[in-house]
């Protein structure tokens, strides 16, 4: 009975180790969307003010 309640909870713990991998990866790629969004909204609006003032 224990050595079946110790590969349970080895089993959950890997589980919890795949599901922590995975959000770390979703967030590392919205935080690269986002970066980028932010570089190109400030670019067009750098090019826009640069344009108004010439």
């Amino acid at each position: 009975m224990t050595d079946t309640s110790e590969s349970t909870k080895e089993r959950n713990r890997e589980i919890a180790r795949n599901e922590e991998a995975k959000q770390v990866a979703g967030s590392v790629r919205v935080s690269t969307w986002a970066v980028a969004a932010a570089v190109i909204i400030g670019g067009i609006l750098f090019t826009l003010g640069w344009l108004s003032l010439r």
